[in-house]
């Protein structure tokens, strides 16, 4: 992996990590992603797969897995909020739990597609 491949996937795997305990943290977790549309039984174990695919990513295991993995968590949670958005919807951002209490937006889908990008060099790097 290059040195640009690394970085990608440290960055992306903190990324992870804040998102994982922030959800954990929050109360309201599983309420604000039902909210966008997730069903609760499948919100519970989101924050647990964040947390395994930054220990895999900044460690470094199975690539390019992991960064894989992050695409495609990426592309979910990207489609879920511009479908809120096209059926003009703006639930809360619960991405990293109540430090995005704003609802969702244009930045949200923008922010996704940074992160998406980044686990594409990762995969890739």
């Amino acid at each position: 992996m290059t040195i640009v491949g690394t970085a990608a996937s440290v960055a992306l795997g903190a990324v992870f990590t804040i998102a994982a305990v922030t959800k954990l943290a929050a109360p309201t977790w599983t309420a604000d992603a039902a909210a966008l549309g997730v069903p609760r039984w499948l919100a519970r174990p989101v924050p647990v797969v964040e947390v395994v695919l930054a220990a895999t990513l900044v460690a470094g295991i199975a690539r390019p897995v992991p960064a894989l993995g992050a695409v495609v968590l990426l592309v979910v949670f990207s489609a879920l909020v511009a479908q809120a958005l096209r059926r003009g919807r703006r639930p809360v951002c619960a991405c990293f739990g109540r430090w995005s209490a704003r609802p969702i937006s244009a930045w949200t889908l923008a922010r996704n597609g940074v992160l998406l990008a980044l686990a594409v060099v990762a995969a890739l790097g």
